[in-house]
């Protein structure tokens, strides 16, 4: 039995975010643990779900005479209804 879902089938659509592209807001590694996490709980427990699309964006900044460039990828997770554990 395949449990995927079909793109037809989607009706609820989660976006969730890994990682930071604000250096004011830079993601620690037990923030990017929990989005990480939670992509997975949406990937592997019941209704589960199936990722319909990826945002990657970017972002290049000075700081002093050092150039930072900072990535975050935002995952479009479908559904066929919204999960009774989603807040």
């Amino acid at each position: 039995m395949n449990n995927d879902v079909a793109l037809e089938d989607v009706r609820f659509i989660k976006k969730i975010t890994v990682g930071s592209t604000n250096p004011n807001l830079q993601a620690t590694d037990a923030e990017r643990d929990r989005q990480v996490s939670e992509l997975n709980r949406c990937l592997n427990e019941v209704p589960r779900g199936r990722i319909i699309g990826r945002d990657v964006s970017f972002g290049v900044y000075s700081v002093g005479e050092h150039q930072v460039v900072m990535q975050a990828t935002t995952y479009h997770v479908g559904f066929p209804r919204k999960p009774s554990w989603d807040e």
